[in-house]
């Protein structure tokens, strides 16, 4: 045996020889010896679990009732508790307030005019940390006025304001429990696990059973959708608090509810803000495809220009979204980095000087409105808009490179899409099976390859194995594009510090933008197919690649580097026999998120024709199937699932190799 061909080599080369020779002779297989299981599972032992979860949900609606309730007064309760903030903030913004109905309401007050809301964002972005982001802020709702977008975006903000505080509260109560108390943490797990991998069109489909179609059952989806980053964040950012505070704390007397408020919260606020961040960005993302049940503003705009195939109107409404996005991201991070100042003495006026500045602004705005229409609303005959330029552009880009495009198009799908799909689709069901189990036990021990045996046997026994091959076989390609192209840019951002802040700017507007709006220009350029639904994919998954590789490169020892150096490497030796070998496991990670978040837009990416599993999500939720869309979103999680404890295994195993 050679002396390269070692156990490990021979048996990952022995599994891909099966699993090519059974994928590319499986049909032959299947007519030689006239065994259709082999190709498809048995339809009789399919489970039927899409009719029983769709019964279950209807007696829940339906039948379903307590002491002295039902679940339906449940539902409305819930309903109401979110619906009357939300319509307050929609008075606030966007209609004013008013008493009763109809042609007999009567106007009390009108909403905050534009120029009010303006200041007030560009006093958040003065308070957070300066000049320069109040600017920032400012000028992207301007935009929003200016480019007549305005009053879709205040309903897309209302829904924000809303989703963001329940979400941001409801996370923190549940990681200072799962903090607390041992069994909380260990049953939250698999819950945030499902949560953060079942697709969020799945979230939808039994909401809308249950609540309705309306903005309030949109809502709903987007704080379920967007709690679980908190959750996870608290409860790392309260373990990470260092031991002495906490001792010094009991010293001083403390019971066991001040040091949860008065020593650990505060002391983990900073990390806690970046987990609001995260329920921010995830809330304006869920909003937008919220949409689709009846949430409204910019996410319905864009929705509606796709259907239309409006190109100008689609992009307008998408750069509003970017901008609004843009906003958002950057107050909740500059408040994240944001230090204690100390309170300043004198009146009401002196203390809170931006407080009382867009207090008068927005009384004084209010006033003159019912005289000059043009502060309380931006007036129409000025807004300007980019939808014929945007519209001309892809018309004259379409006309131009057509063919380059097809070109790169057809050179792709031969040469690599068509060939992987063909080697995946082919596999037989059951080798699929014990060769997912093999790998996974191979890689995590015989633990983690019983489980994830178990998983594939459920999608199997859905009848979704074929739409799962799909899916992982465009998951796999784009990860594999994303990683090629954001690792040598994240190498480049850590060894160029200049380049590295263009490099990492760029990332960090990527990850800002929702994942509806990258679906735009793609469609535009590209029209729909898989190769379309790739090119989205890597352009949403590739920031985590170049931020991990970044990030893992510059964190290198110091005295490892400096070795490198007196044993006389050079700097491509000290690059690729020391750096990278001991960045191995944050790249792993990347490669971690950059799968998950694949996985999470290829579920959106069916917009764009693909036939996967997130196909069968969204049929599922145009035909309001609540049963099919669960089991269908249930798969997507457990393919997340299997590849997050996958390559989690092989960072930790690399960790332990390196001594880390």
């Amino acid at each position: 045996m050679p002396r390269w061909l070692t156990s490990g080599r021979l048996f990952w080369l022995a599994l891909f020889a099966v699993t090519w020779a059974l994928s590319t002779w499986s049909f032959q297989l299947y007519k030689a010896l006239d065994a259709r299981w082999i190709i498809r599972f048995p339809t009789k032992w399919q489970l039927e679990l899409d009719g029983a979860i769709s019964e279950f949900l209807t007696w829940l609606v339906e039948d379903a009732g307590f002491y002295f309730f039902s679940f339906k007064d449940l539902t409305r309760a819930i309903a109401a508790l979110i619906e009357a903030p939300y319509q307050f903030l929609r008075n606030l913004l966007i209609e004013g307030f008013s008493s009763g109905y109809g042609e007999t309401a009567v106007q009390l007050a009108p909403s905050l005019s534009w120029i009010a809301v303006i200041i007030c964002i560009a006093a958040i972005g003065l308070y957070a940390r300066g000049w320069a982001l109040a600017a920032l802020v400012g000028c992207c709702f301007l935009y929003l006025a200016v480019f007549g977008q305005w009053h879709s975006a205040m309903i897309t903000l209302a829904s924000v304001l809303i989703a963001v505080p329940i979400g941001a509260v409801g996370g923190l109560f549940l990681g200072i429990a799962a903090y607390r108390h041992r069994w909380i943490d260990m049953a939250l797990r698999p819950v945030l696990d499902l949560m953060q991998t079942v697709p969020v069109f799945a979230y939808l489909v039994p909401i809308l059973i249950l609540f309705g179609f309306g903005p309030v059952a949109a809502l709903v989806a987007t704080i379920i959708y967007a709690m679980p980053p908190m959750v996870r964040i608290t409860i790392v950012a309260l373990r990470s608090v260092p031991d002495e505070i906490l001792e010094a704390g009991r010293m001083a007397g403390c019971t066991r509810r001040q040091i949860m408020w008065k020593i650990l919260v505060p002391s983990a606020t900073p990390t806690l803000m970046v987990g609001v961040n995260q329920v921010i960005m995830l809330s304006l993302n869920m909003v937008i495809i919220a949409s689709m049940i009846g949430a409204g503003g910019l996410g319905f705009d864009v929705l509606a220009s796709l259907r239309r195939l409006d190109i100008g109107g689609g992009i307008e409404a998408g750069l509003a979204i970017v901008l609004m996005a843009i906003a958002l991201d950057r107050a909740s991070q500059a408040f994240s980095e944001r230090k204690y100042r100390a309170r300043k003495n004198g009146n009401l006026m002196q203390r809170y000087p931006l407080s009382s500045t867009v207090l008068c602004v927005a009384i004084v705005t209010m006033i003159l409105g019912r005289f000059i229409p043009a502060i309380q609303t931006y007036p129409e005959a000025l807004t300007l808009t980019t939808g014929p330029f945007w519209a001309g552009a892809m018309e004259w880009i379409n006309v131009n490179f057509f063919d380059t495009f097809e070109a790169i198009k057809l050179v792709i799908l031969q040469g690599l899409l068509l060939p992987v799909k063909k080697f995946f689709t082919g596999i037989p069901w059951a080798w699929g099976i014990v060769a997912t189990g093999l790998m996974a036990a191979r890689i995590g021990g015989w633990k983690l390859g019983i489980i994830a045996m178990l998983m594939m046997g459920f999608i199997a026994a859905s009848g979704l194995w074929g739409k799962a091959m799909v899916t992982i076989y465009l998951c796999g390609v784009s990860v594999l594009i994303a990683t090629v192209i954001g690792i040598p840019l994240g190498i480049w951002a850590a060894e160029r510090p200049k380049a590295g802040k263009i490099i990492l700017g760029l990332m960090d507007t990527l990850q800002t933008l929702p994942s509806f709006v990258y679906l735009i220009p793609v469609i535009m350029l590209f029209r729909v197919g898989d190769f379309s639904a790739m090119i989205a994919v890597v352009l949403y998954a590739l920031a985590p690649a170049v931020r991990y590789a970044a990030h893992g490169l510059a964190d290198v020892p110091e005295q490892m580097i400096e070795a490198g150096h007196m044993a006389g490497c050079t700097k491509r030796q000290i690059l690729w026999r020391i750096k990278l070998p001991l960045a191995t496991p944050q790249l792993l990670l990347g490669l971690n998120q950059t799968t998950m978040l694949a996985l999470s837009m290829l579920v959106i990416t069916a917009l764009v024709g693909t036939r996967d599993l997130g196909q069968e999500v969204y049929i599922a939720l145009t035909k309001a199937n609540a049963g099919k869309g669960i089991v269908a979103g249930l798969s997507v999680a457990f393919i997340a699932i299997i590849a997050d404890r996958l390559v989690n295994a092989l960072a930790l195993g690399q960790r332990k190799r390196l001594g880390l």
